[in-house]
């Protein structure tokens, strides 16, 4: 049990609940701004934009990142066949239940402020008709994460499990080339594909986006594969901050709110630019996170354990109070605060109260059964007792 206990990674634990976490603040954050989303407030705020942008430069491919991690462990004590079970139960079956559940409030309100909906048991049948949204009713929504990393732990099945088991020697791979390697391949891939396939979180035409996540999703499983690559990502986080701060600078200064036509080789420049600004970020995350995270807390385990259910329901909560609070005169910041924190409270109320403690709940929400035994036993017992070599189970 020691060794078990040894080799467990907190601080991926911990970037797992953090990654998720600024879901929370981000999408209350979507509210009120000028971009395109479910429901508004009638006063936005371009300030607003400046950390959303920043925000929005690494904060999925981090979670692909850790999610990447945690295939690497899972694969580490199960079969391939087990492993595709479980990925069925475990985020299969949370997805559609999302759909057909979690999902629909979220459309409704939407439709409440389009004028096209009344009451919600008149609007809910709709949903069946299974026409995919804008046009139609039926939608994934947020839980667009969850098809993605379905997909991509399945497919590329047959390459994780040759990866787990292969001898591979990084000796020769310096510092430098961890920063530019990686930044240079994302760059080539966001000059050639970003322009012709935006980004839809639509799964089957959003190739773009597939080669960004695809990417890091292996970075994490390699990562973890080859220790000493691990090293030198926390050695190199100064530096890597250092180059983060200058990109960063760069698309502030000349790029991001100029509202101007680029040509070709600007273009081409600037996607370069961004996709390494969003390394350079996962590095310097990824490296201050090693270096302070790798600590064992108390909270963490049952924070890990509801924070799969806690991205599930966190939008719909967040479009609820949003549409609620439409004609409420609250300043921006009060409104922001009062719909962050009352995301929070209500998701931990009904995961903590309703969800954790049934497992004809758990199940739908992508959380482990709880056996007889196991409940009998105090918490703190049981998260020991856990296979410890996987720290994020909802990859």
């Amino acid at each position: 049990m020691e060794n078990q206990i040894k080799i467990r990674r907190y601080e991926f634990d911990w970037l797992r609940v953090l990654a998720f976490s600024l879901l929370i603040f981000y999408h209350t954050g979507m509210y009120f701004v000028s971009w395109e989303w479910h429901v508004k407030n009638p006063v936005t705020s371009e300030m607003l934009q400046v950390p959303m942008i920043f925000m929005s430069q690494w904060r999925m491919s981090l979670i692909f990142l850790v999610s990447g991690v945690g295939v690497y462990f899972a694969l580490g004590f199960r079969s391939a066949g087990t492993f595709a079970k479980d990925r069925l139960k475990r985020i299969l079956l949370p997805l559609v239940i999302g759909m057909l559940l979690v999902v629909p409030p979220q459309v409704y309100f939407e439709r409440m402020v389009q004028g096209t909906a009344t009451d919600y048991l008149s609007f809910y049948p709709s949903v069946f008709e299974f026409e995919p949204y804008p046009q139609g009713n039926f939608s994934w929504h947020h839980l667009w994460y969850l098809a993605y990393i379905f997909c991509y732990s399945l497919l590329l099945l047959p390459l994780l499990v040759y990866l787990r088991r292969a001898s591979v020697q990084a000796a020769s791979i310096k510092g430098w080339m961890l920063l530019a390697v990686p930044a240079l391949w994302l760059g080539m891939g966001g000059v050639l594909l970003n322009e012709r396939f935006p980004a839809t979180n639509a799964l089957i035409d959003d190739w773009a986006n597939h080669f960004l996540y695809i990417t890091v999703f292996l970075i994490g499983f390699l990562l973890m594969k080859i220790p000493q690559l691990q090293e030198k990502v926390r050695q190199l986080r100064w530096y890597s901050l250092s180059l983060a701060g200058i990109t960063l600078t760069v698309l502030y200064t000349f790029y991001w709110f100029k509202g101007r036509d680029l040509g070709e080789i600007e273009l081409a420049f600037y996607y370069v630019l961004q996709q390494s600004n969003r390394w350079f970020w996962l590095m310097v995350i990824l490296g201050f996170a090693m270096q302070h995270l790798n600590v064992k807390s108390k909270y963490l385990a049952q924070a890990n354990e509801m924070v799969y259910p806690f991205y599930i329901l966190h939008q719909t909560v967040i479009v609820a109070l949003g549409y609620y609070l439409l004609q409420v005169d609250w300043s921006i910041g009060f409104k922001f605060t009062f719909i962050s924190l009352g995301t929070f409270a209500t998701c931990f109320l009904l995961i903590k109260y309703l969800i954790m403690p049934f497992n004809w709940l758990r199940l739908p929400f992508g959380m482990k059964l709880i056996r007889k035994k196991e409940a009998q036993q105090p918490v703190v017992l049981t998260t020991r007792k856990r296979k410890e070599s996987e720290p994020v189970v909802s990859s």
